[in-house]
């Protein structure tokens, strides 16, 4: 888990001073026909589940600082799934955007 935190935590530092400073310059999605709303679908639910994974994270790791492993096993039961699934969705919303789906020009 260890990993996962420091990787997160990088890329997480990286996407917010990256959009600092890209703004509404940022690439929009202009594939059309189904893929459309499967991406939209994916999106949405990317990111407002990476909205709670940043607190479940935190509230998941206090219990192991205070070496309460029961409360850490109930919470991460929850947390790894949802941390899981932001992750690869956040690597498919990537592809999608810039490598399977790129915008002309």
């Amino acid at each position: 888990m260890i990993p996962a935190l420091i990787s997160s935590t990088l890329f997480l530092v990286g996407y917010l001073v990256y959009h600092a400073h890209v703004g509404e310059r940022s690439t929009h999605f202009t594939a059309q026909g189904i893929i459309r709303p499967i991406y939209f679908a994916m999106l949405i639910s990317h990111i407002l589940l990476a909205f709670v994974t940043l607190p479940l994270v935190i509230v998941t790791l206090v219990p192991v600082f205070r070496r309460r492993w029961d409360r850490h096993a109930r919470i991460a039961r929850w947390t790894m799934p949802i941390w899981l699934y932001v992750s690869v969705t956040g690597v498919l919303v990537y592809l999608m955007l810039y490598k399977w789906f790129p915008p002309s020009g």
